[in-house]
């Protein structure tokens, strides 16, 4: 499971003792929101299965997939499913390939996502040998799902602007400047990606 509220805030309160930025921005904005997300297949699966469409549309997939295979979407049933039968559900053929890289790592044993590294870059490396699952999917994975601490989706657009306005910048940072925006934050940069995006979110800043 993810960071719990508790975690996020403990997180958040051992960098504002130390960064008077940060200390503003969460007295301006408060706390987020845990975001929480169940370990395993199933939510990489669903990571698939939502790129590049709609929330609305990627739920009208999941929904004819469960309809299809069972309420488990298990990785054989996946692995046996017809070309045509998984399009009429919505998966285009890129996603099939994605899901098929997927179910078969997972089949097969090689990709064992509850018994992943502990080293977070190689956790990432595991999770990327999936077609389709790039690093930012990875980190996603690793911050919701196993609620690792210091995990920081440095190339997320909006973990970019957040952290900028937050420090102060006129421009948003890229990946690599927002990489090096978050070293001072380690080992609680989970956090401050929650915090960004609850940061860059808010109506009144």
């Amino acid at each position: 499971m993810g960071l719990t509220n508790a975690q996020i805030a403990a997180g958040l309160d051992a960098i504002a003792a130390r960064d008077p930025q940060v200390a503003a921005a969460l007295k301006a904005v408060g706390y987020p929101q845990e975001r929480i997300r169940e370990r395993g297949y199933r939510t990489l699966l669903r990571t698939i299965v939502g790129q590049q469409v709609s929330v609305a549309a990627a739920d009208a997939v999941w929904g004819r997939l469960v309809a299809h295979l069972g309420e488990d979407i298990p990785p054989r049933a996946v692995l046996a499913a017809d070309f045509d039968a998984l399009r009429a559900c919505g998966l285009s053929r890129q996603k099939q390939g994605y899901a098929r890289s997927l179910c078969a790592l997972i089949a097969d044993g090689a990709l064992d996502l509850h018994a992943l590294p502990a080293d977070d870059e190689e956790a990432i490396a595991a999770l990327t040998q999936v077609k389709g699952i790039g690093r930012w999917s990875a980190e996603i994975y690793l911050l919701f799902a196993e609620g690792r601490p210091d995990i920081w989706p440095a190339g997320d657009l909006a973990v970019q602007v957040g952290a900028g306005r937050i420090a102060g910048l006129s421009e948003r940072p890229d990946e690599r400047e927002t990489r090096a925006l978050a070293e001072k934050w380690r080992p609680h940069r989970g956090a401050m990606a929650i915090f960004t995006w609850h940061y860059y979110q808010n109506p009144a800043l």
